[in-house]
């Protein structure tokens, strides 16, 4: 049955688990990816997104991986689509190739400047803002779509509250779920929710987490969307040293600590940053569903 991302959030009995992986840019890692796939969907998300690479880099397999994991796995899946280098005919035929695959729904973002670039520019014909990629795609009633929120702010925003009202402005026209960027300190995220539902903001706020793998990984994404990283965690992860293993236990008990904070708190779900990788999660995911189950048992 295909769910639209209003119904899987209203249908839920617990707290929603959703992926989001990337599509490979080279034949031999998409290989590689099609022997971690079956483990991540054996971890059981209730949907995944797929990334969309920039100026057709991986733009096709963009669907091609988001159709696969419908079709085969029977998983629902959600395609990314930004406004780089897209005219309104591009995202015309993109939404109706997209259709065409029986994927309803979409994660939909302005999309980071292309390498070179200190700003975005759209093309001639095309999409500025999110919010205009949002309007239109809802125009179309087909998709569900998901629009992104940042704890910390955009790092292109002059402040949280300029950003929060740029957020507004994505669910008035037309968002039914907010993912946030990645967060180490759960303040951030429930500050954001907080906020945002002062603003009148009521749609579903769910945080993404990226479990932390090694110290040059974290540091090299956090300095690039701006997401700070908490001095005890920093700490904990140079202590380690070049230990990647050492670092991958650090990042998964962090990860747990996070996990089980917000859904306590009251998220409605965790959207999890994989990195097309399954190690990992399969260790968060065995310590997670426990408490799922038992979240899934108690009385709302």
């Amino acid at each position: 049955m295909v769910m639209r991302f209003t119904e899987i959030f209203s249908r839920r009995r617990r707290p929603v688990i959703s992926f989001e992986v990337f599509p490979p840019k080279t034949d031999a890692a998409m290989e590689s990816f099609l022997e971690v796939l079956p483990r991540l969907v054996k971890l059981r998300p209730d949907f995944m997104t797929v990334t969309y690479g920039a100026f057709g880099t991986t733009r096709a397999r963009t669907l091609e991986i988001a159709a696969m994991i419908k079709r085969d796995h029977r998983l629902e899946t959600a395609c990314h689509l930004t406004c780089v280098g897209s005219t309104r005919e591009d995202i015309d035929r993109i939404l109706g190739d997209i259709r065409g695959a029986k994927i309803e729904n979409i994660v939909a973002l302005r999309g980071d400047p292309p390498q070179g670039q200190s700003g975005f520019v759209p093309p001639p014909g095309g999409f500025r803002h999110a919010y205009e990629i949002v309007a239109h795609i809802r125009r179309t009633g087909a998709f569900g779509i998901a629009v992104a929120g940042y704890p910390e702010k955009h790092l292109e925003a002059p402040d949280f509250e300029t950003d929060l009202r740029h957020l507004q402005h994505k669910v008035s026209t037309g968002a039914d779920l907010v993912i946030t960027q990645l967060f180490y300190d759960n303040r951030h995220y429930f500050h954001l929710v907080e906020r945002a539902r002062a603003l009148g903001i009521e749609v579903p706020i769910v945080p993404g987490l990226l479990p932390i793998l090694s110290l040059r990984q974290v540091k090299r994404i956090t300095s690039m969307c701006g997401a700070s990283i908490p001095s005890a965690l920093l700490e904990r992860l140079e202590e380690c040293g070049g230990d990647e293993g050492g670092c991958l236990e650090v990042g998964v008990h962090h990860a747990l600590e996070q996990v089980v904070g917000l859904l306590r708190g009251g998220a409605p779900g965790i959207h999890f940053y994989v990195l097309n990788k399954s190690q990992h999660m399969v260790r968060i995911m065995e310590e997670l569903w426990p408490l799922l189950r038992k979240m899934e048992l108690e009385p709302h």
